[in-house]
C-alpha cells in the first residue's frame, strides 16, 4: 500500500526530519535498552542535577521489530516513504547487534538510564514534559499475535498488520482500506510518551506498567503534564521511550500512532519528607497537568485496575485537600471521569481525571 508520492512528499515537507544535533541524549545502540527498563545495575548513560532539562530523541519500535523485517528503510520503502526520510538512529539500532527476541523481550526502546544526582528510596522523581516535537511524518498502528482488545478476531491468522499513517496539515490521518491508500480518516495529533519509568534492583520488561511507571500509555500526558514516580533505586535511573503522535483511549489494536519524537523533558527530585507530605505513601505512577491530577490504576484485572485508581484518588483527596473519605468516594462519583489507559498490556490501565478547580 503505497500513498501517493506528491502526498507524501508535502507532509515531509511540512514535517522535515531533524538530524541528531540539539539532543542532549540521542537514541543509539550505546544509550537504549530494546525491550527492558534498565535495572540498578546498568549503568547511567547521562548523569543529570535535579531540575535539568535533557532533550531526548526517542525511537520508535514500530519499523524496526523483527516481525517487520529489522530494516526500516526497507520496511517503509515498502509505504513509498524515501530511504532518506528513515531516521538514522533507527537505522542504526535495528542493524546493531543489539539482541532482541521477540518471545522474551518486549517490542520498546527505551532510551536511558538518566542518572539524577542525590536521588534515593523515599524520594520521589517528577518528569515534566516540556515539548514533544515529531522527527518524521509518518509512523504505523500495529495488530500482531494474537494480541489486542480482540485477538485473533480482526486479522485473522496473519502474524502482523502494519497501518501506515501520516502526518497532513497538522493533523493525522489513515487509509480507510489497505488496498486504497487514498481515502483517508482525519484524526487529531497529541504527542505523548508512552513509557516513562524509573529502575527498580532488576531489570522490568517493557510491555507491563508498575509501580516504576513504565509503558502506562496514558494519553494525557503530552506537554505540560508531569508524572510523578516514586524512586526505587539510588539515582533513579529514568528511562523514556515508546514516542505516540496520538492515541485513543483504550489503544484497543494493541498500539496506537508510533512514531519517533524529540522530547523535551525537565527531572525534578521531590526528598522524600517533602514527598511524604505532597503525595503521601505513593506507591505507583502519578500523573499531574496544570489543571488535572491523574491517579493511575494498574493490575491485570481491569476490574481490579479501576478499583486501584478509585483508592489512589481516595487517597490523593484525603491527603492534598483533607477531605473525609467517604465525601471524597462521594464526590469522585458526582465530579471524576475514569477513562480506561489501555487493555492491551497484560497489566491493564485506568486512570482519573480530578479538576483541580474544583478545590480553588
Amino acid at each position: 500500500m503505497t500513498v501517493a508520492p506528491e502526498r507524501l512528499a508535502k507532509a515531509l515537507a511540512a514535517v522535515p526530519p531533524l538530524d541528531g544535533s540539539g539532543a542532549d541524549l540521542p537514541s543509539t545502540p550505546e544509550t537504549v535498552s530494546w525491550g527492558w527498563m534498565p535495572g540498578a545495575g546498568d549503568g547511567p548513560v547521562l548523569e543529570v542535577a535535579p531540575g535539568s532539562v535533557v532533550s531526548v530523541d526517542t525511537v520508535s519500535h514500530e519499523g524496526i521489530l523483527g516481525d517487520q523485517g529489522r530494516d526500516p528503510v526497507r520496511f517503509f520503502g515498502g509505504f513509498g516513504v524515501p530511504g532518506e526520510a528513515v531516521l538514522d538512529d533507527a537505522a542504526a539500532i535495528a542493524s546493531s547487534p543489539l539482541s532482541h527476541d521477540p518471545s522474551a523481550d518486549g517490542p520498546h526502546v527505551v532510551t536511558g538510564p538518566i542518572a539524577v544526582t542525590g536521588a534515593r528510596p523515599g524520594d520521589v522523581v517528577s518528569i515534566t514534559v516540556l515539548d514533544l516535537v515529531p522527527r518524521v511524518p509518518y509512523g504505523i498502528v500495529s495488530t500482531r499475535h494474537g494480541l489486542g482488545a480482540l485477538p485473533g478476531e480482526v486479522i485473522g491468522d496473519d502474524p502482523v498488520f502494519s497501518a501506515f499513517c501520516l502526518v497532513e496539515d497538522g493533523v493525522g490521518s489513515i487509509a480507510l482500506r489497505a488496498d486504497d491508500p487514498e481515502r483517508r480518516a482525519r484524526f487529531p495529533l497529541s504527542p505523548f510518551l508512552g513509557f516513562m519509568g524509573v529502575a527498580e534492583a532488576e531489570r522490568v520488561h517493557s510491555v507491563a506498567p508498575a509501580r516504576h511507571g513504565g509503558n502506562i500509555d496514558v494519553r494525557l500526558l503530552g506537554v505540560g503534564a508531569t508524572l510523578h514516580l516514586p524512586v526505587q533505586v539510588p539515582e533513579a535511573l529514568v528511562g523514556v521511550g515508546d514516542p505516540h503522535f496520538a492515541q485513543g483511549d483504550g489503544e484497543v489494536a494493541l498500539t496506537a500512532f508510533e512514531a519517533p519524537l524529540r522530547a523535551s523533558l525537565r527531572l525534578d527530585l521531590v526528598p522524600a519528607d517533602e514527598a511524604a507530605a505532597r503525595f503521601g505513601a505513593l506507591s505507583g505512577p502519578l500523573g499531574e497537568t496544570p489543571d488535572l491530577w491523574i491517579p493511575i490504576g494498574l493490575d491485570p484485572d481491569l476490574d481490579e485496575a479501576m478499583r486501584d485508581a478509585v483508592r489512589g484518588s481516595l487517597d490523593l483527596l484525603t491527603r492534598c485537600y483533607g477531605m473525609d473519605r467517604r465525601q471524597a468516594y462521594a464526590y469522585l462519583s458526582v465530579a471524576t471521569d475514569y477513562a480506561v489507559s489501555q487493555v492491551v498490556d497484560g497489566t491493564k490501565g485506568v486512570h482519573g481525571s480530578i479538576r483541580k478547580a474544583d478545590f480553588r
